[in-house]
């Protein structure tokens, strides 16, 4: 059975909290997690520090509310989709009617690689809404840029307030249509300088060979090998499903590699790729999932010449 605001709803009932002080933080959070708590419902806290220790210290002594490694938890879009997904299943299979989430992102995600965290927020009205889960999603105002504020507003169907409101919020856009909207990606510094590398028509072997090549020590060795299986899976995809000429470009940075690969196709159409896994996985669609886990920052565009996907192994906020 289902309490409080999400009571009667059936799948993810999804909010964001845009506040401009601690105070508003903790006016709308407190109440959700007490509520949950007195509900019995699992209740869970996703916060960096300090927001955490805030919240702990608002808390009455022995509250039961659990709290997780936020910033471990968003390292990765398709990651914390993933881990999320795991700990919903054990908190249904284990009884829970409905499981309560605040959570934020770590400053970092509202940067440049905000773009694959505002797919996040939007695919995870699809991803969750098998599970009873009502989260909360908190922005605070004085630190996160307008823009991100505008994509937050557009991917979450619910607002709430300090004064205990709930309202729908005006901009919501369903999953399907905001994922299927074009998103130009800024492009790297590094991008401004001429590769290091650059193949047309590229064997899946020789994109493996120039990112070794191209590896002196800018990350830890097991991060190279995983930008190894990333171009791999990527270059496959592109001989496999898009069109001539494949372009291959690879850009090495003190602190990160950069790699680009296009071609002259559309691109995937599926509004989830690389978030969620497609399909069975038996015979594909595993390709692009595996490569939003094995990056520490991936973009999509599709543009007038065809469609191109970047990887970025190492510090892409080098980037700002």
């Amino acid at each position: 059975m289902r309490t409080g605001a999400a009571a009667g709803h059936v799948g993810y009932f999804h909010e964001a909290v845009c506040y401009d002080s601690d105070d508003e933080l903790l006016a709308v959070v407190l109440p959700f997690l007490l509520g949950g708590v007195e509900a019995g419902e699992p209740t869970f806290v996703s916060f960096g520090e300090p927001h955490a220790a805030l919240v702990r210290s608002a808390l009455p002594a022995g509250t039961a509310v659990r709290f997780l490694t936020g910033g471990d938890v968003y390292a990765r879009p398709a990651g914390a989709i993933r881990s999320y997904r795991r700990l919903l299943a054990e908190q249904v299979t284990a009884g829970a009617g409905q499981i309560r989430i605040v959570g934020e992102m770590p400053p970092a995600a509202l940067g440049v690689t905000w773009d694959w965290w505002a797919r996040y927020e939007s695919a995870i009205n699809h991803a969750y809404d098998e599970f009873p889960l009502w989260s909360m999603c908190a922005y605070d105002r004085r630190t996160t840029p307008a823009p991100v504020l505008a994509d937050v507003l557009r991917t979450h169907p619910r607002v709430a307030l300090p004064d205990g409101r709930r309202l729908p919020s005006q901009t919501y856009t369903e999953p399907p249509v905001y994922l299927a909207e074009p998103r130009p990606a800024l492009p790297d510094p590094i991008q401004h300088a001429t590769p290091t590398v650059e193949l047309t028509d590229p064997t899946a072997v020789q994109t493996r060979a120039a990112v070794r090549a191209a590896y002196h020590g800018q990350v830890s060795a097991d991060e190279v090998e995983d930008l190894v299986v990333a171009v791999s899976e990527t270059v496959t995809n592109a001989l496999r499903h898009g069109r001539p000429p494949i372009r291959f470009r690879l850009w090495s940075g003190p602190d990160r590699i950069v790699v680009a690969v296009s071609d002259g196709g559309d691109g995937p159409k599926d509004p989830y790729a690389g978030l969620l896994p497609a399909g069975s996985g038996v015979a594909g669609g595993l390709g692009l999932w595996i490569v939003h886990q094995s990056c520490d920052h991936v973009t999509m565009h599709r543009g007038v010449e065809g469609f191109t996907i970047r990887l970025t192994t190492g510090n892409p906020h080098g980037a700002a």
